[in-house]
């Protein structure tokens, strides 16, 4: 699933393309795909027609577009799940195999007409969220200079990129909590966008064990730990992202290249390069975790001893 990084990178791409165009017409070709909107497909597509992207904001891995035109405030929620893209093309480009949904957009010189959602596997969408305002009366995310976000993004935290974060909010955060330290900062309400990559990439860069104990840690290492997490994001993003296989890719059908640079991650059995530069051998361990895996060093990210 797209983490920040991925997402931002879409965000980025929207930005440029969409920003302060109107929705002309709207085609939802598979109703799955607007079944978070719960008005239905026809209240769908006649509410978002008129309207005009005032932004294109991020928050964690949750992305919308504030619009324009509505009788109450609300956005376009984009969420894109296991395999959803948002691109943006000519009208007389073929129809992807999976299309879901077809925005036709006001025209502008030289830019594609048409923002297109397309979807393998149905597990992302889109649907018109009503806004709030934000819990700090801040900017809601990247992206935006309003201080409301989607009602449906509420109970997300900010984010490890978010130039309105306190980093000491992190440690409040994991203290409050009895819960191993992958598990919590995958929490988004305790802080959004990190997935399972870039948290083992965090971890191993901090040389934290993911099974740690939120209540033993130390703040000097929480905050060893947000820089790694922000280094790791930033690394990430000016990558383009990590794409595994072509369902992630950019608005305008690029892949992502940071999983070249991946040094914990889908590693198992390769040597941990730090150990190697301190003349240590030690091998990347897999570890199964919430149905999915963990990668790290048995070394550099010694384990809690059992009590």
């Amino acid at each position: 699933m797209p983490e920040l990084p991925e997402v931002e990178v879409v965000r980025e791409g929207l930005d440029k393309w969409v920003r302060a165009r109107t929705v002309q017409s709207v085609q939802v070709l598979d109703s799955r795909s607007v079944r978070r909107h719960t008005d239905g497909v026809e209240d769908f597509e006649q509410t978002l027609t008129g309207c005009t992207i005032a932004s294109v904001a991020r928050r964690g891995k949750f992305l919308w577009m504030d619009l324009d035109g509505l009788q109450t405030p609300g956005a376009l929620v984009a969420h894109l799940g296991m395999s959803g893209q948002l691109l943006v093309e000519e009208p007389s480009a073929p129809d992807e195999k999976h299309l879901k949904v077809r925005l036709t957009l006001s025209q502008k010189s030289d830019f594609p007409d048409e923002l297109r959602f397309v979807d393998q596997r149905i597990f992302g969408g889109m649907f018109l969220s009503p806004l709030v305002v934000t819990p700090d009366g801040l900017p809601a995310g990247a992206g935006s200079v309003r201080a409301t976000m989607p009602e449906a993004a509420a109970h997300i935290a900010r984010d490890v990129m978010d130039p309105h974060r306190d980093p000491e909010d992190l440690y409040v955060g994991l203290r409050k909590r009895t819960s191993q330290l992958k598990r919590a900062i995958l929490d988004q309400s305790v802080l959004s966008g990190v997935g399972n990559i870039y948290a083992d990439e965090a971890l191993w860069q901090a040389g934290l064990s993911g099974l740690r104990n939120t209540a033993t840690i130390r703040r000097a290492e929480v905050h060893r730990l947000n820089d790694a997490l922000v280094d790791v994001m930033t690394r990430a993003l000016a990558a383009g992202g990590t794409s595994f296989d072509s369902l992630y890719v950019n608005v305008n059908g690029a892949r992502g290249y940071f999983a070249r640079s991946l040094n914990a991650y889908g590693r198992e059995g390769k040597t941990c390069t730090r150990c190697l530069d301190n003349g240590r051998e030690s091998l990347i361990r897999r570890d199964p975790f919430m149905g999915r895996s963990s990668y790290s060093c048995p070394i550099c990210q010694p384990r809690p001893r059992k009590r």
